[in-house]
């Protein structure tokens, strides 16, 4: 929301208040309070009618501190809450400084108000003049802002999963969950936490509505408002991207680790097309047939009667067995998905329950909340009543219970703020909040029954923590290249949110792609994090498109299977440090500019560039950073830093690996969860530029590859199997079982 009518003056109707001079501070052992009036105090006559803005900070963990500004702060507590954690350490607080870890904030004294941020020496960000406001309209609304320093050539990124430009510099957002598609500025997944090229992250402290102006209203600052009498924010030190992820993620919840048959090929029914058992196998024996290795098959909506979504009862006219079915997949080496969401059609059984219990949402009068929209007369289930919450989940685990291995939990967006909830939580902030207790009720469905590692989603609404329920995909994407873009974008903001695993819909999920589309998205799908093909009116078994779809999906599932030992220690890393699988190029390169901008390509991990082709005729640019990067699959090498400009088939996209980088290759390519370790090959790329040694774990094994002069030495310390070393552009080696160390020299 903007308050201002160019630099100077403020919009019509409003009424602002700004801290202008400390007056006084207060300290306990963990906290530090700075009173602020609103005009400089030069006699006891300027304390008469002057206003005090209240400014708390205090430290949940190192290089982590919280800011709370107010007015007026007899306002009754409001939820929900983000769940975010506090570590017990040492906080130095002096008469105006707080210090945790490396980061201080710092109150200026004297007549000239300010707030600054600094950490290692250096001023990272700040609050000062008009920075902090307290905004009264003309109609009795209450605002709060903030606004923090951008430095010359400083960059935000992140702001949850958005489609435009992945640098949010001169945007407005609005954090406030939407069902808008992958082409407009709505969003599904919201997130008020941004990161920046300096080094730090801010996030928000508030579930509902914030309104974000980067470098927009203040050109030379990022301003964020909410509404009410007070304002939380916390700021986080890297000091580089990837390390403000590390500890953003330890603040909010580190991404639980999806199993490792979920990094597989999904294929799904896709929406609105017809099929029953016959259609479903036809498709699974369709994929066999080829070569085409599927790891999942996903029943989408119509698995449920019309009308009756969601009453979790299968269509007994179309599917007679579901019981049997499930088996007979199961036999066959799949795992099974069921398309689900909150949302109660009146004509649902559910319905009738939910409305005996009170287990869904009401207005203030006592009614339940209905519209047509979606479901003939739909209801919200009301998670906020814990008897809500077992109701919804055992329907869930019943069908766990028959033989479902995850779901696909749709919508979670279309969350009213005209009601009341059983809690008596704030409905605006609830509207946010909802998709947060939605999938963490069906992750722990999951989790309760298949134990901790087996459980996964394919989510597609959330907010901050949500990244601890994965996978999330993109939403409802079109059938185009330029859609196909903005979902790589999208995906890249997210990740730059604190979200480890992502993915999307192949070929685009609103209309028939052409051939040329779909193959070109096969290889972007395949080189993500998670890889499903899914549409809305039309199938996308590759044999529809033509003969060459069919290739060219073998190709790169094949791919990403032997790529699974790589990937897995990728997902390790989300998991334990909340680096995200796929990452902007900001996150591997944060001293090289060149990268601020980039969005049209990013890393797999940490060692694999990837650059998407977005063309039929394979025309493809993309940076390359300092050092002597090899191709994977060939082999040759291309020099950075700089621009590489080519031209691809349908069956190759630009792959690098990073110079010194060793990459793990599985001996399976049918499958993606395997025995990584058993027949693995070690790739060392431009081992003369390794450091002292590069550790690198493959299943139970861990191996260390040392440079030590003009050799290279790889030593095992694991189980006695089979390995074999690949020096690209070198001598190449099988090892037997029982040697624990190779030597190229």
């Amino acid at each position: 929301m903007k308050f201002t009518d160019g630099y100077w003056l403020k919009r019509k109707g409003l009424t602002v208040l700004h801290p202008a001079q400390l007056r006084d501070t207060q300290a306990d052992e963990k906290t530090l309070t700075a009173y602020a009036t609103t005009k400089p105090v030069r006699s006891r006559s300027d304390t008469l009618d002057t206003p005090l803005i209240t400014i708390k900070v205090e430290a949940p963990m190192p290089d982590v501190i919280k800011v709370t500004l107010g007015h007026f702060l007899g306002g009754a507590a409001k939820g929900p809450n983000f769940a975010v954690t506090t570590e017990d350490h040492d906080v130095t607080i002096g008469e105006s400084t707080l210090t945790s870890g490396r980061l201080t904030a710092s109150f200026r004294t004297g007549e000239k108000w300010g707030l600054d941020f600094e950490a290692d020496g250096k001023r990272l960000t700040g609050s000062g003049w008009r920075g902090m406001g307290i905004v009264d309209t003309a109609d009795g609304e209450h605002f709060v802002h903030e606004q923090l320093d951008l430095g010359v050539g400083e960059a935000v990124y992140g702001l949850g999963e958005r489609f435009g430009p992945l640098v949010k510099n001169g945007q407005s957002v609005d954090i406030w969950n939407e069902d808008g598609g992958t082409s407009s500025e709505l969003a599904y997944k919201n997130v008020p936490f941004y990161l920046t090229n300096r080094g730090y992250g801010v996030l928000v402290d508030h579930p509902g509505k914030v309104s974000f102006e980067v470098a927009s209203e203040m050109v030379s600052r990022t301003q964020f408002s909410v509404a009410g009498q007070t304002l939380s924010y916390f700021i986080v030190y890297g000091p580089t991207p990837a390390d403000v992820l590390r500890k953003y993620t330890a603040l909010t919840g580190r991404p639980a680790l999806p199993p490792a048959w979920s990094f597989g090929l999904w294929l799904t029914t896709s929406f609105t097309t017809p099929y029953d058992e016959e259609t479903v196998t036809s498709f699974v024996d369709g994929m066999a047939e080829r070569d085409l290795p599927l790891s999942v098959f996903h029943f989408d909506t119509f698995w449920m009667r019309e009308f009756h979504w969601c009453d979790f009862e299968w269509d007994p006219a179309i599917f007679p067995d579901p019981p049997g079915m499930l088996k007979r997949l199961h036999d066959r080496g799949l795992r099974t998905c069921l398309w689900i969401n909150p949302y109660i059609a009146q004509r649902s059984a559910m319905f009738a329950e939910g409305l005996a219990n009170g287990y869904l949402v009401r207005k203030a009068d006592g009614d339940v909340w209905q519209w047509d929209k979606w479901q003939a007369g739909m209801a919200l289930v009301d998670f906020t009543n814990p008897d809500a919450r077992e109701w919804y989940a055992a329907k869930l685990a019943a069908l766990v219970e028959m033989g479902v291995d995850a779901f696909k939990s749709d919508f979670g967006e279309r969350v009213p703020t005209d009601v009341v909830w059983h809690d008596g939580s704030d409905p605006e902030r609830m509207h946010n909040y909802y998709t947060q207790i939605y999938n963490q009720v069906v992750f722990d469905v999951l989790r309760s029954a298949k134990g901790e590692g087996e459980a996964v989603l394919f989510a597609r609404s959330a907010t901050v923590g949500g990244q601890q329920f994965p996978v999330h995909w993109g939403g409802d994407n079109s059938a185009t290249y330029e859609s196909m873009a903005e979902s790589l974008r999208g995906g890249l903001s997210l990740m730059s949110s604190g979200f480890g695993f992502w993915s999307h819909d192949i070929g685009g999920f609103e209309g028939r792609p052409d051939p040329a589309v779909f193959k070109r998205w096969i290889a972007f799908g395949l080189l993500s994090s998670h890889s499903r093909l899914h549409g809305n009116h039309s199938y996308r078994v590759p044999w529809l498109f033509d003969d060459e779809s069919v290739e060219v999906l073998r190709a790169f599932t094949h791919l990403k299977y032997s790529l699974m030992p790589y990937l897995w220690n990728a997902a390790r890393e989300a998991h334990e440090q909340g680096l995200p699988v796929m990452r902007p190029m900001i996150l591997g390169f944060p001293d090289d500019p060149a990268v601020t901008h980039l969005d049209r390509q990013y890393l797999l991990g940490g060692d694999l560039l990837v650059a998407p082709v977005f063309s039929e005729d394979g025309e493809v640019s993309y940076y390359v950073p300092a050092g002597r990067w090899t191709r994977f699959t060939d082999g040759s090498v291309v020099e950075g830093p700089g621009w590489v400009h080519e031209t691809h088939g349908f069956d190759s996209v630009p792959l690098l690996v990073r110079p010194g980088a060793v990459i793990p290759v599985g001996a399976r390519t049918d499958r993606p969860d395997y025995s990584y370790a058993d027949g693995v090959t070690l790739r060392l790329f431009s081992p003369a530029l390794l450091g002292e040694s590069t550790t690198v774990r493959v299943g139970e094994s861990v191996f260390t590859v040392t440079r030590d002069g003009t050799a290279v030495r790889v030593d095992r310390d694991g189980p006695a199997l089979p390995w074999r070393v690949e020096v690209v552009d070198g001598p190449s080696a099988d090892i037997p079982f029982d040697t624990a160390s190779w030597v190229l020299g």
